[in-house]
């Protein structure tokens, strides 16, 4: 990750991961302070801190951090003090290595991916986008709406995507709708945040939104890519499958929502009366400014910039209505928000809304036209916490785009 991020980074966040380093070959937990990752492990078992138990060390030492976010919020808060005091009184000295130096890996073990849909904007754009019409799906107002994802493509920041090979409608301006093979025509990025689940949630409990942040761990920053060619054929009738499935960029970092505690924001106001169960009094966002990129030919186009605020359903709503049919959530789950959108145009958060899927196309810097992705085409996304004065953010979430795999069929 490049050092320009170091503001992302302030004291005021210490977000974590899972690196390896030449003199460090074990993937281990880590936190980052500006440019320096901290090795967590070192840190507690060489008394960097009182406050830490030794038997902290052991956890640190995991090529996962699904020991440490499944521990009590009291550990969490305990740990992120420590790791401040030390800082501020030079206590890390020699437990770190610049970031530049250090390979980030998938910070947790993931057992299950959700992604949901949890803008209102975005619901609104993409059906018109796609039929014309501006209509929330039946349930909309009464929950957020989603699918089951697959935690075997999520990909680490910064790894190549290959285009997928699917069937999809070749023209849908003839009469006949011939369906064909080959490489998608219409790959889209969605630029998403995702909750990693901390403190498991046994099935068959009703987890009640107003109480869903003692299960959160911390936020991410998530690229959903979609195959938009071949999620129009198999959604009718059932929801994505290849056209999702194969494969989902997130941030390396995780950034806690103890760092979050002070830039929480309103939620939007409710549409409908809810269940019980969804009832959050508070109804909590964050203030967190997102932006996405889109890299072509060497030239740099911002495609979006839009406020994680602007969320219609929270992730308190997301884990709640997960969990009311018997369903239970693990440590290490990752939950989508969803495409991050909002009412104008600069705030839409997928080439799909963008472009009008494909019909609207933009000319970028370059001379080319911007319908859907390219080979090689690079995206970037990006998150800061309101203006960035805070010193918390995510760093980027990137992904360049290769070639389809040459596969014949007949």
């Amino acid at each position: 990750m490049s050092s320009s991020y170091a503001s992302h980074f302030g004291i005021d966040n210490i977000p974590y991961g899972i690196a390896s380093s030449q003199t460090r070959p074990d993937p281990q937990c880590v936190t980052r302070i500006n440019d320096d990752v901290v090795f967590l492990a070192e840190f507690a078992s060489r008394g960097g801190s009182e406050a830490i138990e030794p038997s902290l060390a052991q956890v640190f030492k995991e090529s996962t951090l699904n020991a440490f976010a499944a521990l009590s919020k009291d550990v969490h808060v305990r740990v992120r003090a420590a790791i401040q005091e030390a800082s501020k009184d030079q206590k890390l000295q020699g437990f770190t290595e610049h970031v530049n130096d250090v390979q980030m890996l998938l910070p947790v073990q993931f057992g299950d991916f959700t992604d949901f849909s949890a803008s209102k904007d975005h619901v609104l754009n993409a059906g018109e986008a796609i039929t014309g019409q501006r209509s929330f799906p039946p349930g909309f107002q009464k929950y957020p709406v989603g699918y089951a994802g697959r935690c075997s493509s999520i990909i680490i920041s910064g790894t190549a995507m290959r285009r997928p090979l699917g069937q999809f409608i070749e023209d849908y301006s003839k009469p006949t709708k011939r369906i064909i093979f080959g490489a998608s025509r219409a790959l889209d990025y969605e630029l998403e945040v995702g909750a990693i689940v901390g403190r498991p949630v046994k099935p068959g409990t009703v987890l009640e939104a107003a109480n869903a942040d003692n299960h959160i761990f911390g936020l991410v920053l998530v690229n959903d890519w979609s195959a938009r060619d071949i999620q129009g054929l198999e959604m009718n009738p059932l929801g994505p499958f290849n056209g999702k499935n194969f494969a989902t960029s997130i941030s390396p970092w995780v950034v806690t929502l103890e760092a979050l505690e002070k830039h929480k924001v309103p939620a939007p106001a409710r549409m409908a009366e809810v269940a019980s169960f969804m009832d959050d009094g508070e109804g909590v966002n964050y203030s967190i400014k997102l932006q996405a990129e889109l890299i072509r030919n060497g030239s740099n186009t911002r495609t979006c910039s839009v406020g994680f605020d602007t969320m219609y359903w929270t992730f308190r709503h997301m884990l709640a209505h997960h969990t009311i049919g018997g369903c239970g959530l693990r440590t290490g789950d990752l939950i989508a928000s969803g495409t991050v959108s909002g009412e104008k145009d600069h705030e839409h958060g997928c080439l799909m809304e963008m472009t009008w899927n494909g019909k609207r196309p933009t000319k970028l810097s370059d001379g080319t036209e911007l319908r859907y992705l390219h080979d090689g085409d690079e995206v970037r996304l990006t998150g800061i916490v309101g203006d960035g004065s805070a010193g918390i953010g995510f760093g980027e979430c990137t992904g360049l785009v290769e070639a389809a795999y040459d596969c014949q069929t007949s």
